[in-house]
């Protein structure tokens, strides 16, 4: 009897574990999966009931490390709000998202990627892009004469903005090169918006106008050109798949770039060998 009382009395000290079930649902995603470190970050969202009926006029916090938006749900129960110039190192970031509406709060959060490598420059423009940096540099050393550790505080600014100056002397560049970088990042952007907008799948060697082509050939070389043309095909659709794969892994641009670059590069003796397998050993000479 002892030993059943101990039993009970044991069991009644444990509390019970609950599935927490939140009180409204909130989604949320960012226009794009990969920036590039000052790129604007745009999230949307919608708030619902679990009957996945709209709230309209919920109040909405959406954070990305220390910027902060506040912002209200439409007639859809829907949100949208666009960060201007992210800056940040190539990592991994988190949005979080918290809701309150007639006592009732929901969270959600997403993430999204900052391409590109760290260097001590990236690192230098994170660390001075916050607002706590921003204001103790826009301060005069006068400010801080009673205030020892808003003095600290300003000098440890201070010495990273010098640090950067010294890293950018480093690295300076011509207008041209300057001017250069510009463009292949906006034409790179525009790429990427047109890749999320057209979603274009891998194209295809086919038609009447390839049909009419190899017909045109040779009858000694045609067996061979469509050969070649198969082999190109194939080729550049693995490059595609292997580029594809290297995004949807998480890697950046620059990876997944070098990644196709490097499958469709076809080595000669790769190609001489595949002639001449094509042929038996005789590689006809004439197109005629």
């Amino acid at each position: 009897m002892l030993a059943y009382s101990a039993a009970l009395l044991l069991l009644l000290a444990v509390p019970l574990a609950y599935a927490e079930i939140p009180e409204i649902i909130v989604e949320v995603e960012t226009d794009m999966a990969i920036i590039e470190s000052g790129d604007p970050v745009g999230v949307t969202g919608m708030v619902v009931d679990h009957a996945y009926k709209p709230i309209v006029g919920a109040d909405v916090q959406v954070r990305i490390g220390a910027d902060t938006a506040s912002l209200t749900t439409d007639s859809n129960g829907t949100f949208a709000v666009e960060f201007a110039g992210v800056k940040r190192i190539p990592s991994t970031y988190t949005v979080n998202v918290a809701v309150t509406w007639n006592e009732l709060s929901g969270v959600a959060s997403t993430q999204f990627k900052v391409s590109g490598d760290v260097s001590a420059i990236s690192i230098l423009e994170e660390r001075l892009s916050s607002e706590t940096a921003k204001r103790y540099l826009g301060a005069n050393v006068s400010d801080f004469e009673r205030d020892p550790i808003g003095m600290k505080l300003f000098l440890h600014y201070e010495k990273l903005h010098e640090e950067l100056v010294a890293e950018q002397k480093k690295i300076e560049k011509t207008p041209e090169q300057i001017r250069a970088e510009q463009e292949i990042r906006i034409a790179e952007k525009m790429r990427r918006a047109a890749i999320n907008e057209f979603k274009p799948t891998n194209g295809t060697y086919g038609g009447y106008a390839y049909d009419q082509y190899l017909s045109s050939l040779n009858p000694l070389i045609r067996d061979l050109v469509a050969d070649q043309l198969n082999f190109t095909k194939n080729t550049f659709e693995n490059a595609q798949k292997i580029r594809d794969a290297v995004i949807a892994s998480g890697g950046t641009y620059e990876e997944a770039r070098k990644a196709y670059h490097d499958a469709i590069s076809i080595p000669r003796d790769v190609l001489e060998t595949f002639n001449k397998n094509a042929t038996g050993g005789n590689m006809p000479n004439s197109t005629k």
